[in-house]
């Protein structure tokens, strides 16, 4: 099951990205319905281009469960993840994926990364409202 309501906490954290000057790319970690963790974009802020969205959430909840087994979780991330995080969701061990809007320049799938048989990707989920947030602030970058 997919619930809106952690996309929509995901879609908060990307308003907070741009609100930071950051890409608008908002990610949230769930483990039996509840909230494990938090990340946004943070690669300006300190100036590491590790510092995505998805990795700074990935890093919270093993803090929080004490454990780099993030078995049982579900990532939602209003982007397609790139390789990198790919990378990351697979070593955690991470169940499901649900991203918002497609990345076909980086994204892994769209890539064509082959995700392995015991990882779910979702892609597509509120793709308009996750396009949308990406697109304002490109347009607004172009226009400055």
């Amino acid at each position: 099951m997919i619930a809106r309501q952690f996309m929509e906490a995901a879609l908060q954290q990307a308003r907070a990205a741009d609100a930071a000057g950051e890409v608008p790319v908002g990610a949230v970690l769930v483990k039996d319905g509840r909230i494990l963790s938090v990340g946004r974009n943070r690669r300006e802020e300190t100036k590491s281009a590790l510092a995505h969205a998805e990795i700074e959430a990935i890093h919270a909840a093993c803090q929080a469960v004490g454990d780099w087994r993030l078995t049982g979780c579900t990532l939602y991330v209003t982007l397609e993840p790139c390789r990198m995080c790919f990378g990351a969701i697979c070593s955690a061990r991470i169940d499901r994926v649900v991203f918002g809007a497609y990345d076909p320049a980086a994204g892994c799938i769209s890539t064509g990364d082959t995700v392995p048989q015991d990882l779910q990707f979702i892609g597509g989920y509120m793709e308009t409202e996750c396009r949308e947030l990406l697109q304002a602030t490109f347009q607004t970058l172009r226009n400055k």
